[in-house]
């Protein structure tokens, strides 16, 4: 993209309230098609914190070519499920091109604690590896070092090296684990608004990235208002701004992208806008400068463009989903999304092509919001109950702090304290599941023998805590929360949860060559999508996929 072109994309995104990204024109689009009907470009889009009932709840109100090319001309599946019960962002953005289950991608959360040593273990973190042309912190995402599988995109460029796997998002572990071990990972830098990879990849940007950069894209945005792009009666379905337990303090539309008293762009700057429809759009911008400078699409060797846009999860986050902010920036990415799909007919050629939308994991409505539907629910103190469980442990087995911590979505036990001790680990296990279960908010617990031995077989969400949990990195007790029960944070909503507004997301794919449009009702599993698109591109489904076919076949 030259950068003429780029700084113009970028005002008019700014000026026209985020109202597309303009159309090349600059450059003949193929015509001819992958061998053997493959296509030349596989686009994988995952909208972070999207849950089904969003994409539905505002139809009426979409652009004729954002979400809707997915919904009115392509195939899309009402009953897209995870089945793992930690519903959070790495395990499912390690688990969409894989089709593995945190039991075998090893990444079962954004965190855990390294079970030796009880550590913090970031999902992406490798201390070897180190940004490009910024500062690295202890925890920050470099590589893939920690999944332990491989995606479509090893399996595709083993097959043909010729092929690219590109993975690009607002979050390290949105752009890293998608591309998998032989691909490229780009990830925003909020401390001054570029992209960069890091050095399991590279050891200096190419010129495309660099040209991206210098032009400073994400300062269009300073002092940018984000508007609502609907009149007021049209969010009548959705909650005012403002509401007293939202995250932030002013959070209303229209609202400013900077603080007023900043003379010039900074990092508190930077990385409020990926709580803002500028974020995603500076993503859809560089990976268009992704698909001009590595030309994707342009030979018969098929490549990969895996887009994590990470907005909605903020503001989710901030806001919860049933927020206007949340409404709003639906409609903001979906006109966004509207403008990124024309450029790609243009750059790539409509037919050679294929598109496919998911979420890795849904939101759980606010607890305040669902108390006013007269719903039970409410936050945990997680650190009181903590105290509380290792308090029962002492009386029991005599003095110490018996659990570690949380890790994940298990309690970790100190096995040097009870080995020292001559206490039984699994008696401990036991007793920690029980004085777990006493505490309120908490729904399951399954042990480490119980989820190795399978003996609790059939019970609730046992097998979805399995599918969580892995024997070389997870804890020796498995929970899950109650319905409408989060733990105590700043966050407004949350998600990590088997409860259906967690793991119901959307799939959506689009590409009229192979895929027969149309609403599909049949359940299935996000699993499904990494062997659908194996497939798709001619090669093996990865190894340790567990899903099986899409029903995507055009007539």
């Amino acid at each position: 993209m030259q950068p003429t072109r780029r700084i113009a994309l970028v005002a008019a995104l700014a000026a026209a309230l985020l109202s597309a990204c303009a159309s090349p024109t600059a450059g003949t689009a193929p015509t001819a098609t992958g061998p053997a009907g493959k296509p030349r470009l596989l686009v994988f889009l995952v909208v972070d914190g999207l849950p089904q009932r969003q994409v539905l709840a505002y139809r009426d109100q979409l652009q004729p070519d954002g979400f809707a090319r997915f919904l009115e001309r392509g195939a899309w599946f009402s009953q897209a499920h995870y089945s793992h019960a930690f519903t959070v962002t790495a395990a499912g953005h390690a688990l969409m091109l894989t089709g593995a289950s945190p039991e075998r991608t090893g990444i079962i959360g954004n965190e855990w604690r390294d079970p030796a040593t009880g550590r913090e273990v970031y999902n992406t973190g490798d201390t070897s590896a180190t940004y490009i042309g910024h500062k690295t912190r202890a925890l920050d995402g470099t590589s893939p070092k920690n999944l332990k599988v491989e995606t479509v995109g090893d399996v595709l460029r083993r097959a043909d090296p010729r092929s690219v796997v590109i993975g690009i998002s607002g979050k390290d572990r949105g752009a890293i684990l998608p591309a998998g071990k032989t691909g490229t990972a780009y990830m925003y830098m909020s401390d001054d608004g570029t992209f960069a990879s890091s050095t399991y990849y590279m050891k200096q940007h190419p010129a495309w990235v660099n040209e991206f950069n210098a032009a400073k894209p994400a300062d269009r945005f300073f002092k940018q208002f984000w508007r609502p792009m609907l009149a007021e009666d049209a969010y009548a379905r959705s909650i005012p701004d403002e509401q007293p337990w939202f995250a932030t303090r002013d959070a209303r539309l229209p609202m400013m992208m900077g603080v007023p008293q900043d003379d010039a762009p900074g990092p508190a700057f930077y990385s409020a806008l990926l709580r803002s429809p500028y974020g995603d759009a500076l993503d859809l911008e560089f990976a268009l400068a992704a698909v001009e400078g590595e030309k994707l699409g342009r030979d018969d060797a098929p490549d990969i463009l895996a887009v994590s846009l990470s907005g909605h999860d903020y503001v989710n986050h901030a806001f919860s989903a049933e927020s206007r902010l949340s409404h709003d920036h639906f409609l903001q990415l979906d006109r966004l999304l509207q403008g990124f799909f024309r450029d790609l007919d243009t750059r790539v050629g409509k037919d050679n092509w294929v598109a496919v939308l998911t979420a890795d994991h849904g939101f759980m409505p606010a607890p305040e919001y669902s108390k006013t539907k007269g719903i039970d629910a409410g936050k945990i103190n997680s650190a009181q109950a903590l105290a509380r469980i290792n308090a029962g442990l002492a009386q029991k087995f005599g003095e110490g702090k018996w659990v570690m911590g949380y890790s994940a979505a298990s309690l970790l036990l100190d096995k040097p304290l009870i080995a020292q001790k001559g206490v039984d680990l699994d008696a401990v296990a036991e007793e920690a599941r029980r004085l777990l279960l006493l505490e309120p908010g908490f729904e399951t617990a399954y042990t480490r023998k119980e989820l190795l031995s399978g003996s609790r077989a059939g019970a609730r969400y046992f097998e979805a805590s399995r599918k969580s949990w892995h024997p070389d990195v997870s804890g020796e007790v498995q929970f899950t929360l109650k319905a409408n029960c989060m733990f105590n944070s700043s966050s407004a909503s949350t998600h990590g949860s088997p409860h259906e507004y967690d793991t119901h997301v959307p799939i959506l794919v689009y590409g009229p060559k192979w895929v027969r449009p149309g609403r599909i009702d049949t359940k299935v599993e996000v699993t499904d999508i990494a062997p659908t698109l194996a497939h798709l591109l001619g090669v093996p489904a990865p190894a340790g996929s567990q899903g099986k076919l899409l029903p995507l076949t055009a007539p």
